[in-house]
């Protein structure tokens, strides 16, 4: 069953320039976290030279990126994968490019551990990793409506909340990235940008 939730239509234009922004013509595309499919099979018409393997948990989520995918007979997109960022081993090759959306605000700290090391690990050696979402810097909020979505997000779930882009550079540098951008995005959202700076940390 195909699903459409309002902010992936609301934000997918405007990320699809980010990453025309910032990709070469071609390549591959790794998708954590895809929801819906509402990102993907966006990017998958606009970006035909690249190839995209969407990801996520969620039964009824793969379902609706297989319906998406489907129904705009994409050609360029793979069969979503079950993957849980936290495991050890995820089941995929190399990519290019790695994107995560709004995910690491919803799900515990591990969930960003493992999004970055994973993606340490099956990034080339030029490969970019972008993570999108609501972040602090330097513990401060850039909206009040940013410090409500993380009140209530901590009450969902003290283990959720909006992270600092302080804490998410420093996990990436353990594996070894370097934040090379931070983007400014619609409804006070920012696209982070990390590029391999060198080897990961023992």
């Amino acid at each position: 069953m195909k699903l459409v939730w309002p902010a992936p239509e609301r934000n997918k234009a405007p990320i699809l320039e980010v990453l025309r922004s910032l990709l070469p013509s071609e390549g591959r595309l790794l998708e954590i976290a895809s929801g819906t499919g509402q990102h993907v099979a966006h990017f998958a018409r606009h970006l035909p030279r690249w190839r995209l393997q969407p990801t996520e948990l969620a039964d009824a989520s793969r379902a609706s990126i297989v319906a998406h995918i489907a129904e705009e007979n994409l050609a360029n997109v793979e069969p979503p994968i079950a993957l849980d960022v936290r495991e050890a081993s995820w089941p995929v090759g190399e990519f290019d490019a790695v994107f995560c959306a709004n995910m690491i605000h919803i799900a515990p700290w591990g969930c960003t551990l493992g999004l970055v090391r994973g993606a340490a690990e099956h990034l080339a050696s030029d490969g970019l990793l972008m993570i999108y979402g609501p972040f602090r810097f330097s513990g401060s909020f850039t909206s009040e409506s940013n410090a409500a979505f993380d009140q209530d997000l901590q009450l969902r779930d003290p283990r959720w909340g909006v992270r600092d882009v302080d804490d998410v550079d420093a996990c990436a540098r353990e594996h070894g990235f370097a934040r090379t951008d931070c983007i400014a995005m619609p409804a006070n959202n920012h696209v982070l940008v990390y590029r391999r700076s060198q080897a990961p940390s023992a």
